[in-house]
This record gives structure tokens, sequence and C-alpha cells, in this order.
């Protein structure tokens, strides 16, 4: 630390003068979080102020305040860390690529550092900056695309750009135009207390990067909560483990078979859902409220921090169990998607002696979830999808040799809903549609040469033409969906909404084959399935007509088939279904 530089609490920095100065990020700080737009932005506002031509010496461009503390030789980073790191890759890059040699040969002050307490490896990388994907480091990620950023940003200036951006950016106290910090120094605020992290929570609160996580993080990583001679080894283990559990909840899989969030909360940082979770957080609750709970427990010194940390790992390890179990997967995957609380099956969990009443519990609820009779049920009814999806689960849980799972995280982002399997018979196509109906009618008929000669021949080039034509002929159109449809059997049902003629689907499938034909949702579910493109095993089943006793006829879905179908979905769902012809109470 240079003892010679200015000591004011709250004075102008140049950047200048940080030079040579030891930076220290301690472990309730966040990684390196700034954007591609943050980092050019920032490069254009000093390559704009750096062309402007003025000889008042007091003129400079002023970044966001930097808040230190003295510790130990370091300068301890209470804000200002994504700016001091931002600047220190923007001159890495300057002393690499432009000036070519170090720049304490230029300038006769080193670049300053930046020592990580619980991330050691990010001091090293800083030092050679290489690319790397999110899977490999997430810090590192966001480091190498600050830097490719800066790379390309300076494609387009020259070495006289370089040189002028350069000299404005490391303008000594003396000179013009130079670019300077807000320099906060709380030394004497912070002696022998952690004031810094209750500055650092005061600072974050409201910006929109900070999770309560984040700020719970720096409530946890306090140095008065642990003994002198163990402070850092307890804070890296805890940081250590912190991010075990964050990449596990990061994990798709895993984060949507036990989280059923709705659009209007999402979790950055998800370790945050076993907060809210733990401080039983509604959804009209502040922002901060998670955080506030837990700031006032250590305020009112109702924290061992030892045992809060245990309860917040076994919070995730009953989860983490929970996933590894196949049937436990799957029982409270469809409870947590139809809306059960996942608090309240953890509550149980730990009350329950034996594995096998916890699971008898399980489908209890799911019972009380599906308690419904079939044949009332009619689309648009919210049991289907229900009843759906218990079906497809049931079906891979009766698999037991092989260990296939039901796709919560692609049920979920790909939002799946229902579609009828027989189309139905008065939704002609319109507008755009119609494009995209002749365009599976002729690869349909195309394909499958096996048909009647008279629908290849005559029906094939009129598809064909109507498809080519500048405007589309109303009459023809109409004429060629009247016989294809008549040869297809496609009038009109009275069955057309009940549960044996819908299937689950994902939302771009389902707009796809909205007023497809049997046969043709038939070839493209065949096609997609051949092609490796998930399709729930159920509804394949359905247009492969594995539930039905009749295959005969592939090319229709009768009554006959639908009645099947119902039979299957009772006779694969016995155990939580009621009686026919009641309702549990």
């Amino acid at each position: 630390m240079n003892t010679n530089e200015s000591t004011e609490k709250l004075c102008l920095k140049n950047v200048y003068e940080l030079l040579g100065e030891k930076f220290y990020i301690p472990s309730y700080q966040r990684g390196y979080r700034w954007t591609d737009i943050q980092v050019q932005e920032l490069l254009d506002d000093i390559w704009e102020f750096s062309q402007q031509s003025s000889s008042d010496k007091a003129a400079f461009y002023c970044l966001q305040p930097i808040v230190v503390v003295q510790r130990e030789g370091y300068w301890e980073l209470v804000d200002g860390q994504q700016r001091l790191t931002t600047l220190y890759i923007i001159l890495h890059y300057l002393e690499k690529e432009h000036l070519r040699r170090d720049l304490k040969d230029a300038y006769k002050k080193p670049l300053y550092t930046l020592k990580y307490e619980t991330r050691a490896d990010s001091e090293t990388f800083l030092k050679n900056i290489q690319h790397t994907d999110k899977s490999q480091n997430i810090d590192f990620f966001h480091i190498s695309k600050a830097y490719e950023v800066i790379a390309e940003w300076f494609k387009e200036k020259d070495y006289n750009d370089n040189n002028a951006l350069l000299a404005t950016l490391l303008a000594k106290p003396s000179e013009a135009q130079s670019v300077k910090v807000i320099w906060y120094d709380l030394t004497d605020e912070c002696i022998e207390n952690d004031y810094a992290v209750d500055v650092f929570s005061r600072i974050n609160i409201g910006k929109i990067p900070l999770t309560n996580a984040e700020l719970v993080k720096a409530l946890f990583l306090q140095r008065n909560h642990f003994n002198e001679d163990q402070v850092s080894l307890k804070q890296i283990q805890i940081a250590s483990e912190w991010d075990a559990i964050e990449r596990q909840l990061q994990e798709p899989d895993f984060w949507h078979f036990v989280c059923n969030t709705d659009s209007t909360r999402v979790y950055d940082t998800r370790i945050e859902y076993i907060f809210d979770l733990m401080k039983q957080k509604k959804s009209n609750d502040e922002a901060y409220f998670t955080f506030h709970q837990f700031n006032n427990d250590f305020k009112q010194g109702n924290v061992d921090i030892d045992h809060l940390w245990k309860s917040i790992k076994n919070y995730f390890l009953t989860f983490d169990e929970w996933y590894r179990e196949r049937e436990l997967f799957h029982l409270i995957g469809f409870l947590v998607d139809s809306g059960s609380s996942v608090a309240n099956i953890k509550e149980y969990a730990e009350r329950t002696e034996t594995k096998t009443r916890f699971k008898a519990y399980l489908k209890k609820e799911i019972r009380k979830k599906v308690n419904c009779q079939l044949e009332d049920l009619s689309y648009g009814n919210p049991f289907i999808k229900r009843i759906l999806l218990l079906f497809n689960i049931q079906t891979l849980l009766s698999t037991k040799e092989a260990d296939i799972r039901f796709p919560f995280d692609r049920y979920k982002q790909e939002n799946w809903d229902i579609e009828h399997i027989r189309s139905q018979a008065d939704s002609i196509p319109t507008g755009i549609s119609r494009y995209e109906w002749l365009k599976d009618i002729y690869e349909y008929l195309s394909q499958n040469r096996s048909l009647e000669e008279e629908i290849i021949k005559i029906f094939l080039p009129r598809v064909k033409a109507l498809l080519e034509s500048p405007k589309l002929n109303e009459t023809e159109f109409e004429a060629v969906y009247v016989y294809i449809a008549n040869y297809f059997n496609h009038s009109e049902i009275n069955w057309i909404n009940s549960l044996g003629n819908l299937a689950l689907l994902d939302s771009t499938t389902n707009r796809s084959y909205k007023n497809a034909f049997f046969p043709i949702k038939r070839a493209r579910i065949i096609r997609n399935d051949m092609l490796g493109i998930f399709v729930p095993i159920c509804t394949k089943n359905v247009f492969l007509k594995f539930y039905s006793r009749s295959t005969s006829d592939l090319m229709f879905w009768r009554e006959s088939d639908s009645k099947d179908y119902i039979e299957a979905i009772r006779s694969r769902l016995s155990e939580y279904l009621p009686e026919q012809g009641g309702i549990d109470e």
C-alpha cells in the first residue's frame, strides 16, 4: 500500500494513483459480472472524454465510488469491485497489446493487483486471460467475455488512438483531462468490527444484480462469527460448499424437478430458493423479505453460524436425496408441478420414520390432485393436464429395468400442453395456416405412395399448384380440403373434446399440429422420434395406437381407439383414481 498517497477519507483519486496498490476482494463479494454493454459503455465514455480539447487542468471524467478499508497491507474492496476489475482488464489489454511492455517500464508504477479471499484462481486468471465457457468457471467466463469485448472495441482504433485513451486513463493529478474515482476510506469506522459488511449490504440493496442470496452470504461470512484462528478456513469452507450447492441447483433437470416458480419469480442465484423456503416467503412479500429476516436474526444474536449453515446444507441434501431416488423424483416432481408446497413435503419427510411411510404420504397427496372421474373430463378441464402428466410418469415408473426419467425441465421450459389427437372438423385452416396445412399434406402424399392412386395422381399436383400460386385460390383450397378430409374420414364427432382424444405435447409442436389430420400427426411423431427429438412416451404410444385393441387401420383415430385409450389411463392410474361413479372425500 502506498502510504504517501492521500489519506483523506473521501476524496477524488486519479486512476494513475491506483497503480501499484494492492486490493483485496473479501469472501462476501460476488464474482465479476459486468455485461458486454456495460464494458463497451465505459470504453465509449472514456474515449468520448479523451477526444474533448481542453486546457483546463480541473477537467476530469469521474467514475463511481471505490469504497475501501485498510487491512494488513491491502485495501479491502467494500464496493467498486466490478468497476475496478473492468479498469484492470482494460489496462491489462493495453499493456499487453499496445505498449507490449509492463506498465512499470512506461509509467514507473505497476498495474494494481486484485487478490481474492476465496477465489485464489481468479487472481492468476486475470494475469493471463483466456477464452473459457460457463461450465468451466462462471467468474472466468465473465472476465474472458469482458476481455473479448475490449479487444473488439480496440480493433477500430489505431496506435495514436490507443495512446490518447491511455494518456487520459492514466493522466497524473497535475495533468489535464484525467479519469478519477471517488475514493471513500472506511478504515476508521471498521476498526475491530464488521461495519464494512453492513455498508456493502446497504450500498447494494436496490441494485438489480444483487440478490437476497448474495446479501445473505455477506451476513454469513462476517469475521466475527468465527474464532480468529479459524476465520479463513471457515469462510473458504462455506464459500466452496455454497458454490457446490449453487452448481447443482443450476442443473436444469434438478432445478425444475424441485422448483415450480411462476414467471414473476426468477432465481438468478438459486440457493435463494432454499432461503425463501426456510423463511416462508410469500409471493406478495417485498423483494428483500428473506434478507431482512436473516438480518434481523443476526442483529438479535439468534444465530449459531455452524448450526444455520448445517440446516441450509441439510435442506439441499434432502432435495439431492429425492432427486437421486427414482420413485421419489417422480412422485415429488408431480406434486411440485401440481402446486404442492416443497416446504410442507420436507417437513413431513422429517417427521416420518421410514421411506415407505413417506412414499405412502406422497401417494395420498397425489390422489387429492387427481380426484376426478375420467369420463367427466373434457378439453379445458385443469384435471386433464395432471392426469396426462401422471400417466406419463407412471408409465416410466413401470419400466423398472430402464433408468428413464420424466424431463420436468423440458415439460416446464417448453410449455407442454394439451392437444387433440384427432383435430376438430370445423377448424378449417385460415390465413397463413392454410399454407402450413398444404405443406404437411404435400409432404405426406409425396412420401406415402401406397395410398390410393386417385389421391396421389390427382390431388398431389393440385396441392403443389396451390403452394406455388402467388395468390391462394380459396375456392380450390376449400375443394381440396373437403375431399382430403372426407378421404381421411375427418367428420364431426361428439367425443372431440373428451379425454380419449387428448394428448400431451410441447407448445411448438402443438401449434404446428393444430389443423393436421391424424395420419399426418402420426407421421410427424414417428419422424421426430426417429430423429431423437423427445416425444412423451404416452403421446408416442397413442399415435402408434399402442393402446388400441384393433390396429387394422393406422390412418384413423376412431371412437373405439378413444375408449381403449381411456381404459389404459384408468388401468395405469388405478392406484390413484377414485372408484368409478364416485369422488373421494
